[in-house]
């Protein structure tokens, strides 16, 4: 009996000391880092790989992924400046380098990042008119990063970059502004048509001068534009005699005689 005895009682004794070594190892991914607590208290950050903690003593409270993370957030019917309903969709990329500030400064960081981009991302919308929402959104993504940046930065969080997906307007704002676009696009059209018209006086201007001075120079110019008149289309032009006498100058007698003929 009395042996007995001692063989469940070291039997119990191995069973609690395997069971204390089992709680004691901890494995920890590669992307992982575990917050270690003792009695309650901050006590270092393990991992990744093999690591050991006191059974009772010690605790580790939170595994924190330490990759890239992507996080969707938007604002609906957010009025810009102007008092213009915007719908705004964008992507935080964000990342925790600090394990330790991540899980003993705030909550759930997660979801506090997600709110504080979702604030930031309204607030900058309403500083801003519609057009420059619309327009310059490269902007927009700069501005947000930087307000993000100053905001996490004491939870251990960095914000790789903030990217505006996509910026709905009313369908009547819509048709407005693509009228607007098309008469500014119509405005451009004919300052170019008009400086092009200017700079062809100013060329017609000089010719006029130099033709004034040279006859001969003023006929064969006229044989030129009639020859690329009927150089595409393989037309015939037949000349009167009245214009014919004004090559007399300037043609060889065999055409003069042809011309009269």
């Amino acid at each position: 009996m009395l042996q007995g005895e001692l063989g469940v009682a070291s039997l119990l004794i191995a069973l609690v000391v395997a069971l204390a070594v089992m709680s004691s190892v901890h494995i920890a991914q590669q992307w992982e880092k575990v917050v270690v607590l003792r009695f309650g208290k901050f006590n270092r950050v393990s991992g990744p790989g093999l690591f050991w903690t006191i059974p009772i003593v010690e605790q580790n409270t939170m595994r924190v992924d330490g990759r890239v993370r992507a996080t969707s957030f938007g604002a609906e019917e957010t009025l810009t400046a102007d008092l213009v309903p915007l719908d705004v969709n964008a992507v935080l990329f964000w990342m925790v380098w600090d394990a330790k500030a991540a899980c003993t400064e705030v909550g759930d960081f997660t979801r506090t990042v997600e709110l504080a981009a979702q604030t930031a991302l309204r607030d900058a919308i309403g500083r801003a008119g519609v057009a420059e929402v619309a327009i310059r959104r490269e902007q927009l993504d700069r501005e947000l990063k930087r307000i993000l940046e100053e905001k996490v930065a004491p939870w251990g969080i960095t914000i790789l970059s903030v990217e505006v997906r996509d910026i709905l307007l009313p369908k009547e704002l819509q048709e407005v502004m693509s009228l607007e676009a098309q008469a500014e696009q119509r405005k451009k059209a004919r300052i170019i048509l008009m400086e092009a018209e200017q700079d062809i006086c100013e060329m017609m201007d000089d010719m006029g001068d130099s033709y004034s001075k040279n006859d001969a120079a003023l006929r064969l110019r006229a044989m030129h534009l009639l020859y690329e008149s009927v150089r595409e289309t393989g037309g015939t032009v037949v000349v009167p005699s009245s214009f014919s006498e004004g090559f007399g100058d300037v043609l060889p007698d065999t055409l003069k005689d042809s011309f009269k003929g």
